[in-house]
Formats: structure tokens, sequence, C-alpha cells
């Protein structure tokens, strides 16, 4: 006697991590209309990511002024580097997206080379002059519990492509939708929403 194999056999399960989530126009609205998402950790209990292409008006500077960090004459460009907003929960709380991992109390390894670290400790070495090569810091991040991701890509929210450095740390900001898009070989005029505005 055979049984029915269980749903999640028949469907394995996808992991989005290390890609980027692109905000489909009129299907994602609110806070994450118009996103360029990067999936930090995606398991079969949900997934965490941080918005890339959402400059705020505070700067790096700012922010280790604001959490008492004394700021080294050796902090060079990184001082005004704009903090993202990464997502709408925990907007209280700093996230650091980092290249080269390092060794962090409370990091999160993404792949080889790059982390998500929580703890006051990167900043503290940002503030010093020598943090990570690379960084990007937000405040807050988007969650999705369990299985809500999935049901998001079922009903075409989003779009993923594989992340890249470059797209992360190199590109403006405010070219990042685009320049992930172009990996697809697609331009946004493309992806026109039928919504419109009056």
């Amino acid at each position: 006697m055979t049984t029915k194999p269980h749903a999640a056999e028949e469907n394995p399960r996808i992991d989005l991590s290390r890609q980027l989530l692109l905000a489909m126009p009129g299907r994602v609205t609110g806070e994450l209309a118009n996103t360029v998402i990067y999936v930090c950790e995606h398991t079969e209990h949900g997934a965490l990511g941080l918005v890339v292409n959402r400059p705020t008006d505070l700067t790096i500077g700012d922010l280790l002024q604001r959490i008492d960090l004394p700021l080294s004459l050796e902090i060079g460009p990184v001082r005004e580097t704009p903090v993202f907003f990464g997502g709408p929960v925990q907007t209280d709380r700093g996230f650091v997206l980092h290249v080269p991992r390092g060794d962090y109390n409370s990091s999160i390894p993404v792949d080889d080379n790059v982390a998500l670290t929580t703890s006051r400790d990167v900043l503290q070495d940002v503030a010093a002059g020598h943090g990570p090569a690379h960084l990007l810091v937000t405040l807050g991040y988007a969650g999705w519990g369990a299985g809500q991701l999935e049901d998001e890509l079922a009903s075409n929210a989003w779009l993923n492509v594989l992340s890249s450095h470059e797209i992360l740390f190199d590109t403006p900001a405010e070219q990042r939708y685009d320049a992930a898009l172009a990996q697809l070989g697609i331009r946004s005029a493309m992806l026109a929403s039928d919504a419109g505005h009056a």
C-alpha cells in the first residue's frame, strides 16, 4: 500500500536567502511599495529582509552620535552615508548588512562574505574608523511569517533575482530597482501599474 506524499514533499520549499525581492507596481502597497528587499534569511518559519533602496535623512554619523558613540577622525566618508528604512518591523532597532563578516556578538552569516549584525560592537568599529569595508545600515526590517512570502510570490507581488555585492554596496540607492530588474532583462517601464494616478 502506498501513501500519498505530503504537500511539502510535492512542492519542495523555495529558499530566497541572498536574493532581491522587487515590489511589483500595484501589487505591493503601503510602506513596501516600490522597494528592493535583500532577503537575509528564509526558512520554513518565515523570512527576514532589509529594504535597500529607501535612504532616510539620517546619516550613519548622526546615528552613531545618537547612541553616544564618539566619532574618530578616521571614520571618513562613511559618516555621511545615509541610514536606510529597512522595513516596518522594529524601526527603532539598527541592522547592519556588511562585508566582510567579521566576528561580532550578534551576527547571522548570510553567505561566505556577507553578515547581518544587530549588536552594538559593529557600530563601535565603524565609529572608530575600522568597521567593515562595505556596509548598509537600516532601521527596521521586513518580515514574513511561515508561508507568507511564498503566498505573496504566488500572487505575483514580487519578482526575485539573485543579489550581487555591486547592487547592494556600489549602486546608488535610486538605481538599485532598475539594476536588479536589468538582471532579468526587464525595464521598469515594462512593469507599469494598471492602477494609474488621478
